[in-house]
């Protein structure tokens, strides 16, 4: 049996930078609602949203349970005296996802999609960079120097 490999994957060409959406001005205006938001008439049946496992009660327990291991992982270097990394990394990720979590919580019910479109995606992209952008600077912190412990302890006695 010959294997033979498609042209279309062994060209130079088939490297191709991905096409960038075309963006037009109509694209940056917001969206018209209808009065009240009451799309139909109001004796229409209610017709609810799919369920997300990212979104509503699931994630406000996520919100939750970060929060209850946040507390802990808070008081451990303070009470105990002892700097560890691994401890001082988790309460750093956990800080950070409940952080980002929070702002994505106001980014949903101030920017909402439905109304504003293209810049509910703007900010939920600035998000994920600023996101990106406070992991690496924990990643400097925990390697360069002694942890976010350590910077709060030193604020603390100044």
């Amino acid at each position: 049996m010959v294997l033979r490999i498609n042209p279309q994957f062994s060209s130079p060409l088939s490297f191709k930078l991905p096409r960038l959406p075309r963006l037009k001005l109509e694209d940056f205006k917001l969206k018209q609602q209808p009065p009240g938001n009451i799309v139909g008439t109001v004796n229409d049946a209610y017709v609810p949203p799919a369920p997300n496992e990212y979104h509503g009660s699931y994630h406000w327990a996520y919100e939750r349970i970060v929060t209850l291991g946040m507390a802990p992982l808070m008081l451990a270097p303070f009470v105990g005296g002892v700097e560890y990394p691994l401890v001082d990394a988790g309460m750093g990720m956990l800080l950070l996802w409940h952080c980002k979590a929070g702002f994505e919580s106001c980014i949903i019910d101030y920017i909402p999609l439905r109304v504003y479109g293209i810049w509910h995606k703007v900010a939920m992209g600035l998000l994920s960079a600023g996101t990106w952008l406070a992991l690496y600077g924990l990643y400097v912190v925990e390697t360069e120097q002694n942890g976010l412990c350590s910077i709060i302890y030193s604020l603390w006695r100044a």
